[in-house]
């Protein structure tokens, strides 16, 4: 029997293997013009080892500018057209079956959180749900596993006052348990196990997500219009920042990840990603599907699989499970970390998920485009230890090259020298094509603002310039992260595990000595570089000037990066202002934190449990044989 009824007929995915393969060309096309271009300039001479390497190198970041690039292009056109990325005709709502009954979970997965600041974010989505009808019925369920008895306490209390305050708007279900096992991916099969069977689908929030009531009713509608759907992914957009970074960041995604999400979700179709949160899912594929299996051998490689996200829209989608995103709603929002160093931790947390990836690469059954996934997903961080090597090895050839007098006579018969040809005049149009690549995705996504709603932006003279700064702060910031990065790539290759903590979301300003501290070994060799450099190849000096200026002004930019000062004048003078400030939707204007809550109150406990097993799955060669068992799902 299959996974999906058979009768059900989904939303039409029209050309999907048509459009994955012209996406590859694409990709495959620039990549390979570029390779070739960057081969003719090194030719000259012929290739040494180094610059093989560099060639090497440079085919994979160009591979991977590349299909950010197209995917840049193709959310453009279908943005300003006003197509649906999937189906390819105009954006519409979808239309459920009217005699359709659902009943929908809010669960929010926590851990050692600032409580108040949750109930804060919970409250204002609940609040902002339209009433529950007889046809469709949302509940919420709070789900901790925080191991601070403090933190405990403090969540019981705030819990039962929250329940008291939304009796008349939403029920709301507190559960704490003691193990931390398997981390959020467990917390949330420990909930599939023993409450799972009370609600259809399940949409999971992060302990910081904030969703408008409509955008909440507009995926349930579309989980029911489509049987063959598991999971729903939104696009979620930083809000609520007041530093510079935090400001900056929140208006890059505001600008360029829809656009770009747009672009993904057209060749992706039914096999998106899953972010880990602002999602929705089918709690019966889910629990069948995504049992996770603990991974061979030691952590940092082994043991839980931490980013578990990715992982579990694979499995739904080896299971024969559409997995989309809905690239259109608005409705959908996070916090972030306010400064450089609390979100490169995030990242080192990130990092050790994602190398993990690599070894799934092989998994039995996968979807060829959830492989991909993976491969990305490493290659997010993966790139940057690359880039780093191509500047280094570059930098030794260009010193080698300097200090090595050149020999135009290879042999003793030789009458006339080998001169070097020259090559030919590629150098320049490698390097803006190159930058083209990068800042186009930036470009059209400020083109779409510009045509369609400058106003929430400050108006179009302060958009520009808005896009402009931000284009600036995170070309000096990109060698930073790029440092960064590349330490905890190898950190993890090396062995080094890290702790996976609740990141910090209060906006502070950090001082100059912690800025100085995590910063002053790149600061110390950019200024070698840039001196080795400036000595003996001044011409190389000149075009590494973007990497040891960001590495010699790391510590300024992180402690004025972190100003909540500098963030709100920048606010105040019209600039990084976002559609979530200057026409705040109904849920962010409701969302203010409570006032501590004192005393012992108890929450009320739990629905009554109906516990069902959630089996643990496999990604070897063995899984194929199992099929029978398990169901064959609806197809590739």
């Amino acid at each position: 029997m299959s996974d999906v009824d058979s009768r059900a007929i989904a939303a039409p995915v029209p050309l999907r293997r048509t459009r994955r393969l012209v996406f590859a060309l694409l990709v495959a096309a620039t990549t390979s013009l570029g390779l070739w271009t960057m081969f003719r300039i090194l030719h000259v001479g012929g290739l040494t080892p180094l610059e093989l390497v560099i060639l090497g190198l440079f085919a994979v970041t160009f591979g991977w500018i590349a299909i950010a690039f197209w995917s840049g292009i193709i959310g453009f056109a279908l943005t300003l057209t006003g197509r649906d990325p999937l189906s390819l005709a105009k954006a519409s709502s979808p239309q459920p079956p009217k005699d359709v009954h659902s009943r929908t979970v809010l669960v929010m997965p926590i851990h050692n959180e600032d409580v108040e600041r949750v109930a804060a974010g919970l409250e204002a989505t609940c609040r902002d749900l339209p009433p529950v009808t007889e046809a469709r019925h949302i509940e919420a369920f709070v789900l901790s596993d925080s191991t601070d008895a403090e933190t405990i306490a403090r969540e019981r209390t705030t819990m039962a006052a929250l329940q008291h305050r939304l009796a008349d708007h939403c029920q709301l279900h507190y559960r704490h348990r003691n193990s931390n096992a398997g981390r959020k991916a467990g917390n949330l099969g420990d909930f599939c196990q023993r409450w799972g069977r009370h609600y259809d689908f399940m949409l999971v929030l992060d302990a910081d997500s904030v969703m408008s009531g409509d955008t909440v009713h507009e995926l349930i509608a579309e989980m029911e219009a489509n049987p063959r759907l598991g999971l729903l992914q939104t696009v979620p957009i930083p809000v609520r920042q007041d530093s510079l970074f935090g400001r900056a960041n929140q208006f890059a995604a505001a600008v360029y990840a829809p656009m770009l999400a747009t672009g993904l979700s057209f060749w992706q179709s039914d096999s998106a990603n899953y972010f880990g949160h602002n999602a929705i899912m089918r709690v019966e594929a889910f629990t069948r599907h995504c049992g996770l299996p603990e991974l061979p051998g030691r952590p940092p490689l082994g043991g839980d699989i931490l980013s578990h996200d990715f992982v579990e829209a694979a499995l739904l989608r080896r299971a024969g499970w559409e997995v989309r995103m809905r690239t259109d709603l608005g409705g959908s929002f996070e916090e972030m970390p306010s400064h450089i160093l609390d979100y490169a931790k995030r990242d080192r947390r990130w990092v050790q998920g994602n190398l993990q990836h690599l070894r799934l690469l092989g998994g039995s059954g996968l979807h060829m485009v959830s492989r991909v996934h993976f491969l990305c997903g490493a290659l997010a961080y993966l790139s940057s230890l690359i880039w780093l090597a191509i500047l280094v090895v570059s930098t030794i050839d260009a010193l080698m090259r300097a200090l090595i007098e050149p020999n135009f006579f290879t042999s003793n018969a030789q009458l006339f020298p080998d001169w070097p040809i020259a090559p030919p005049n590629l150098i320049m149009p490698l390097l803006g094509g190159t930058l083209a690549m990068l800042l186009m995705p930036k470009v059209l996504g400020v083109c779409l603002a510009l045509r369609k709603h400058p106003d929430h932006y400050g108006g179009r003279t302060r958009l520009v310039n808005s896009a402009l700064l931000e284009a600036l702060f995170a070309m000096l910031i990109a060698p930073l992260m790029m440092v960064f990065h590349s330490r905890f790539v190898i950190e993890v290759l090396i062995g080094r595990t890290v702790a996976w903590n609740p990141q910090s979301r209060e906006g502070r300003a950090l001082p100059w000595r912690e800025a100085l501290r995590h910063t002053w070994p790149g600061t110390l060799a950019g200024v070698c570089w840039a001196w080795a450099t400036w000595w003996y190849t001044p011409t190389f000096f000149w075009w590494l000037t973007p990497v040891w200026l960001g590495l010699m002004l790391a510590a300024p930019l992180v402690r004025l990066s972190s100003s909540l000062t500098i963030g709100r004048r920048l606010r105040q003078r019209g600039l990084l202002l976002v559609p979530s400030e200057t026409t705040p939707p109904t849920v962010l204007q409701e969302l203010t934190l409570p006032t501590p809550v004192e005393g012992d109150a108890e929450p009320a406990p739990p629905p009554v449990e109906h516990p069902r097993d959630m089996p643990l799955q496999s990604f070897s060669r063995d899984w194929a044989r199992r099929l029978p068992a398990q169901g064959q799902g609806i197809g590739k």
